[in-house]
């Protein structure tokens, strides 16, 4: 099954792509925001199209303490204004850390701070699909 992965941010958001087995996540783009959310809604479901993804997965950022403050609140009402436009399912999935995760990564690999600028959304929204993926597809 080909999962779509998006980090929702308030001025970009990351994607990222499964393999059809469902095994790998890639990052793949990061959509800015552009103030209208019906347009970068149906840029999603562009690239839902594009990559025949089956469900689109979207992080989720709980507090540590795993209550919902604003941000959780938001991506919560933005998952469900996604599964009103795009044609495949949309589940949530705990992204606690997940930032972090990414940035290290790219630390590791000696990226300065301007490059991990460009890309740590993508490579956030492949960390949140690949721990979906791994931890056996949830329903969210």
């Amino acid at each position: 099954m080909r999962a779509l992965g998006l980090d929702l941010g308030s001025k970009r958001i990351g994607v990222a792509i499964s393999d059809s087995r469902g095994s790998v996540a890639t990052p793949i783009e990061v959509v800015k925001r552009v103030g209208d959310r019906k347009r970068e809604h149906q840029m999603i479901a562009g690239l839902v199209a594009e990559w025949e993804a089956e469900i689109v997965v979207v992080g989720m950022p709980y507090n540590l303490d795993g209550s919902m403050g604003i941000a959780a609140k938001l991506c919560k009402s933005e998952a469900k204004a996604l599964r009103e436009v795009l044609a495949v399912p949309v589940v949530t999935y705990d992204e606690r850390l997940t930032t972090v995760t990414a940035e290290r990564s790219l630390k590791e690999q000696h990226m300065n701070a301007d490059a991990r600028r460009q890309v740590i959304d993508k490579v956030a929204a492949s960390v949140i699909l690949q721990a979906w993926l791994d931890s056996g597809m949830p329903n969210g």
